[in-house]
């Protein structure tokens, strides 16, 4: 799927009067089956990028264009087909607790099934070997028929990942899919996104936090910095000044502790190129 933004201001509800846009873009242009990494300290407006090209989140101003067309003209069942074509997946997947891991992950195809068969995969999954075969690609295959709540929180972050491999979408946006994963499983989990992705020509657009896993597993990086495009580059010209000018702190926030999540400059600029 081809994803084209133009003049994007998007401004969150719940914002105060007169607050600065969440994300404002003058234009990003993903072509169909591209892989990118969006990178960024936190606050830089990632996950609005995210949920803004998944019709999740409404610009007030400006243009989304997703294989040509606006998700926000449509109307009934043409946009539920164009969003049955997107799948997003958020940083904390919704898992019910007492719900089967199977069941969970065959949640992923639902956009594909008619209300019936839906419901009746509810009751019933339908797809127990599909379900197996995705989990299994993240080392969770005897995980199967294991309750959400029984699992540990990388377990619960796999299993939303392994859904992906089963939706019809042909737009997969990944929300900091490795933040609850270890080093080995972080390295498997994109590995196996990014093989899976490009084998069925899927847009793959995924946030991260670890800029050292964006730089191996990406050919192109966006950095985001106060909801605004920093750099949209090659991988290649992705240097340490860009990236050490990405995380710093703005000279008012000085004195403020660094938010916990961004990575520690010294080991980025150890690793990238």
């Amino acid at each position: 799927m081809r994803v084209e933004l133009e003049q994007i201001d998007v401004r969150h509800l719940a914002a105060r009067p007169g607050a600065s846009a969440a994300l404002k873009l003058d234009h990003l242009s993903v072509a169909a089956g591209e892989q990118v990494a969006i990178i960024g300290p936190s606050g830089a407006g990632k996950t609005t990028l995210l949920e803004l090209i998944a019709a999740a989140l409404k610009p007030r101003f400006g243009e989304v264009q997703l294989d040509g067309q606006n998700p926000w003209r449509l109307h009934g069942a043409a946009q539920q087909r164009l969003r049955g074509h997107l799948f997003l997946a958020p940083q904390t997947p919704p898992l019910p607790p007492r719900q089967r891991v199977v069941t969970a992950v065959l949640a992923g195809a639902l956009p594909g099934m008619g209300l019936l068969a839906s419901l009746r995969s509810l009751f019933y999954p339908r797809d127990i070997p599909g379900a197996y075969t995705a989990l299994e690609a993240f080392d969770l295959g005897e995980k199967l028929f294991e309750r959400v709540d029984r699992l540990s929180g990388g377990e619960r972050q796999r299993v939303g990942l392994a859904r992906a491999l089963l939706t019809p979408a042909s737009l997969w946006l990944i929300d900091e899919p490795l933040s609850s994963l270890d080093p080995h499983r972080a390295q498997q989990a994109l590995s196996t996104l990014t093989a899976a992705a490009r084998q069925s020509n899927i847009t793959l657009i995924v946030t991260l936090h670890q800029v050292d896993a964006a730089l191996a597993n990406f050919s192109r990086i966006i950095g985001l910095r106060d909801g605004e495009m920093a750099f949209d580059l090659p991988v290649a010209e992705v240097t340490t000044e860009r990236l050490a000018w990405l995380y710093a702190q703005r000279e008012e926030a000085l004195t403020v502790d660094s938010e916990p999540d961004a990575p520690p400059l010294p080991a980025v600029a150890v690793q990238c190129r």
